[in-house]
């Protein structure tokens, strides 16, 4: 198989001498020559769109003898996007490289730069561009999605559906009273630094973001643990970000946050907050310390807080996982967590078309392990287990003091 450097000279020799017609036959017929992967290797060594190729192919395929008068003029057909838009390729580069080569406060600074986002922000900038051209474009200024250089479900319980039942029953009664209902979980760690973070960015071609080869906690920088708190009615999500442990009191600190800076104003005559949380973690069923922290919430918002557990091994289901989680995942991905400043911002700045909104803040305070609850504390937590699984599904109602 002829290589690419020869092709290449081929091509270079032969350019200047043909018209538009008979350099998209010479390209078609060289590509159906390689035959598998031809297409595209011309296309890139002759600098020759993909779809001019195969519409070579398609004359030449089709049998029908070509009229030698048909040849476009130079500068005939339709005028380049970058023709017309002196500005786009500029702009788009800023938008790619804010730190480098442009404004460091762009507003995709913290945010995945998608084809559609790209798009998006073009034309708020007063470009009419499609993001299939924005691709285009990339590809011509020597971009490419690249990586940063460099996962066990339980047993089933016999009423797992009946509890999912239940909990879908809670929580659309819970929202149609107009009350909130959140789903709540703790979401990966991560280690702070310039680490290898999964999923592709849009880069100059072979500059990947160089990360380190070892991902060993800095002791300097430390780990973020996102607590998030998510919004079911309303589609607004809240994370806080710790920096020590993945407890309890971390978790119900969030929740009493979330409740303060959000909760609040959206629902001022509530009564109660209903919550739906996995079985396990800082917020696990069996946990003493978890119900004396929810008498704590109960008791500083004066708010009966109803708690539903989804079934062992369904952690998936949690509504927080794929309506809040999964689209910060996205966001930040292919982008090395180099601060805990930059992973509140990746985090506040996850957006969706269906109205997403996320608000995020640092949790710098301690929360040790290892704290013990007697059975003279647990008794005092004013708790009322639910008729069905009460294990799972309770209320903790206010004491009518501060605990």
């Amino acid at each position: 198989m002829e290589d690419e450097g020869a092709l290449r000279k081929k091509f270079a020799l032969l350019k200047g001498s043909l018209n538009e017609r008979s350099l998209r036959l010479f390209a078609a017929v060289e590509a159906k020559m390689l035959g598998h992967g031809g297409i595209t290797t011309v296309a890139k060594v002759a600098g020759v769109a993909r779809s001019t190729i195969w519409r070579g192919i398609a004359e030449i395929d089709s049998g029908t003898p070509l009229d030698p008068e048909r040849v476009r003029r130079p500068g005939g057909g339709r005028k380049r996007t970058t023709v017309l838009d002196k500005t786009l390729t500029g702009d788009l580069e800023r938008l790619l490289e804010p730190v480098t080569r442009g404004d460091p406060e762009s507003p995709l600074r913290w945010t995945c730069k998608s084809l559609r986002k790209l798009a998006a922000e073009l034309k708020a900038w007063g470009h009419r561009i499609s993001h299939e051209t924005v691709g285009v474009l990339l590809h011509e200024m020597g971009y490419s999605l690249q990586s940063n250089r460099k996962t066990k479900e339980g047993s089933s319980h016999p009423d797992r559906n009946a509890r999912f039942e239940h909990i879908n029953r809670k929580v659309a009664a819970q929202i149609s009273k107009g009350g909130p209902a959140i789903s709540v979980d703790t979401k990966k760690k991560e280690l702070v630094g310039d680490f290898k973070n999964a999923g592709r960015e849009w880069r100059p071609e072979g500059t990947p973001e160089k990360v380190r080869v070892h991902d060993f906690l800095d002791p300097k920088l430390g780990k973020a643990i996102p607590y998030g708190v998510y919004d079911i009615a309303r589609n607004v999500g809240w994370v806080s970000v710790g920096v020590d442990h993945d407890t309890a009191a971390f978790a119900v600190a969030a929740i009493l946050r979330w409740w303060r800076q959000l909760g609040k104003r959206a629902y001022p005559k509530a009564r109660s907050i209903l919550i739906t949380a996995d079985s396990g973690g800082g917020n696990g069923a069996l946990l003493r310390i978890w119900k004396r922290e929810l008498q704590k919430l109960a008791d500083l918002t004066g708010l009966a807080i109803t708690v539903h557990h989804l079934p062992p091994g369904t952690s998936k289901w949690n509504k927080i996982e794929h309506r809040l989680f999964s689209f910060i995942t996205q966001n930040w991905r292919g982008q090395p967590l180099i601060s805990h400043a930059a992973i509140v911002s990746l985090i506040s700045n996850t957006r969706t078309t269906a109205g997403l909104k996320v608000h995020c803040q640092l949790d710098k305070r301690p929360y040790p392990t290892g704290v013990e609850i007697s059975d003279e504390q647990l008794a005092t937590v004013n708790i009322q287990r639910d008729p069905f699984h009460g294990d799972w599904n309770y209320t903790v109602r206010p004491s009518g003091r501060h605990a």
